[in-house]
């Protein structure tokens, strides 16, 4: 085992001690360093760590993301061959985030719609769709957080979901409005009866109770989308599962700013609710929507108007 092996593996394991899962992270590092030992390098450069993150060629949007898993890296080895370079930031193009796409309530309530029409007509599908794709709508939460609840994290007498173990390792509590709660109860008892004793441990689940795969949520919501007209038939991008989640974010602090409520303040409750590992990861939506920009352009208007 090369150093460098020696060194990623102590690496991962702080990583993950501070609760990081580092799965992808993890496995590009090791590509990395197959890498450096296909080459007989023992020290990271700056030149080597580009030459890696810029493969493939054609991949430009994973450049900087590839380059950044190596910067943290090379600190971690910085400290012990004082010879390492850490690759500095700005050298690749920056990886651009996808613009959110923020759903109208006739958007949502038409896909809600065109889910109850799944096939079968007798079976549990399209009660599972319907009720997953309007659980995320409302409540913010990541795809990979509804389809992991486990039947006894959704407590329907306190109304209240118990999120385990999400993207960056925290659990937390997410609370249900009265009428979500209603709406996850007839799916529960929709479920039981369906399926009977073959009822499994996870919530939302398959016709026949097995676990929802996100590929099958993304086959059907992309099926759904190009139903109701969010996507035309040829279309390879467009409204995401996850764009749910920015709509839930972005409407939360539309509405803050249009009561009078000091979002400063309130940023950390949202990024709290929505399981971010910072506050940082939250502000970006501020920057995200013209139209919240323009609500706190005019906060910031009206604040300077009334100085004297």
């Amino acid at each position: 085992m090369t150093g460098l092996r020696t060194a990623l593996e102590r690496y991962l394991s702080m990583r993950k001690g501070f609760g990081y899962k580092y799965q992808h992270q993890a496995r590009r590092l090791a590509d990395f360093v197959s890498f450096m030992e296909e080459r007989r390098a023992t020290t990271i450069t700056t030149k080597l760590a580009v030459a890696w993150a810029t493969l493939p060629p054609d991949r430009h949007a994973s450049w900087a993301l590839r380059l950044t898993d190596v910067r943290g890296f090379a600190r971690h080895v910085a400290n012990i061959d004082l010879e390492t370079e850490v690759p500095p930031v700005g050298i690749l193009p920056p990886l651009k985030r996808a613009k959110p796409y923020v759903y109208s309530d006739a958007e949502i309530n038409a896909l809600l719609a065109a889910a109850l029409a799944l096939p079968p007509a007798n079976g549990l599908r399209r009660w599972t769709y319907h009720c997953l794709f309007g659980l995320i709508a409302v409540t913010g939460m990541r795809l990979s957080e509804a389809i992991g609840l486990q039947r006894s994290d959704v407590d329907l007498d306190e109304g209240a979901l118990t999120v385990r173990q999400s993207k960056f390792g925290k659990s937390r509590l997410v609370p249900l409005h009265r009428t979500t709660r209603e709406a996850l109860l007839s799916y529960a008892e929709r479920r039981d009866v369906h399926l009977g004793s073959r009822c499994g441990p996870h919530f939302f689940v398959a016709e026949r109770g097995g676990r929802l795969l996100h590929q099958y949520v993304h086959r059907v919501f992309w099926r759904l989308s190009r139903e109701i007209g969010l996507r035309r038939p040829s279309d390879h991008t467009g409204p995401r599962v996850h764009d749910f989640r920015h709509r839930f974010a972005i409407r939360t602090l539309l509405r803050w700013y249009r009561e009078g409520i000091d979002v400063e303040q309130q940023l950390p409750v949202l990024s709290t609710y929505l399981g971010h590992t910072c506050v940082r990861d939250t502000y970006w939506y501020l920057s995200a929507c013209p139209e919240l920009m323009e609500e706190a352009a005019r906060r910031l208007d009206r604040r300077w108007e009334a100085k004297p």
